[in-house]
C-alpha cells in the first residue's frame, strides 16, 4: 500500500525509514494520536561510487556472424551495493516478524528502494507491512519524520 497522506502510527508500531545506505528502526512509544518515535537501531553502510568499486572499462562483444561489434553495459557496483544493503534490512525485518518481535511495520523509503525491498518480502513480512510511504526521509531527524508522517 503506497501513501502520501497522513499516516497513523499505532502504539508500539515500528517505522523503518531507509535508503540504499542507511536504515532507521523506530518504534512508537506514544499512541496513534500523539506518536513518539524512539530509535531502536541505526544501520549504515558506506556505499562507494562505481568508479571506486570497478576498474575495468565496459567490454565489447563480437558478432558470431559478420563484422558486428557491440558494447557491453558496465556493471553498476554502487547500485548492487545499495541493493545488497536493502536486502539485509528485509532479512532483519523478516527474522523479527517471524520471531513475533514486530507485528506491524510502516516502511518509508524512496520509490526505487521500495521496489527492491518488495522483492524480498516473505509471506509473513508482506502481511506485517501495513503501509509503504515512498519518500526519502532517512536524512531527517526523528522529530521531522514524525511531523512529515502525521502531516
Amino acid at each position: 500500500m503506497t501513501s502520501t497522506k497522513c499516516v497513523k502510527i499505532g502504539e508500539g508500531e515500528w517505522v523503518v525509514v531507509c535508503d540504499g545506505s542507511k536504515a532507521l528502526f523506530l518504534q512508537n512509544a506514544g499512541d496513534s494520536k500523539f506518536p513518539n518515535l524512539q530509535t531502536r537501531e541505526v544501520l549504515e553502510q558506506k556505499v562507494l561510487p562505481t568508479s571506486e568499486l570497478g576498474t575495468d572499462a565496459p567490454g565489447r562483444s563480437h558478432s558470431s556472424v559478420g563484422n558486428g561489434r557491440s558494447a557491453v553495459e558496465q556493471t553498476d557496483f554502487h547500485t548492487q551495493q545499495e541493493d545488497e544493503f536493502l536486502r539485509s534490512i528485509i532479512n532483519k525485518l523478516d527474522t523479527a516478524v517471524q520471531a513475533g518481535q514486530i507485528k506491524s511495520i510502516i516502511l518509508v523509503a524512496p520509490p526505487r528502494a521500495i521496489g527492491v525491498l518488495r522483492q524480498g518480502y516473505s509471506h509473513a513480512l508482506k502481511h506485517a507491512v501495513r503501509e509503504e510511504v515512498q519518500k526519502d526521509y532517512v536524512k531527517m531527524p526523528v522529530y521531522e519524520i514524525e511531523k512529515h508522517l502525521a502531516a
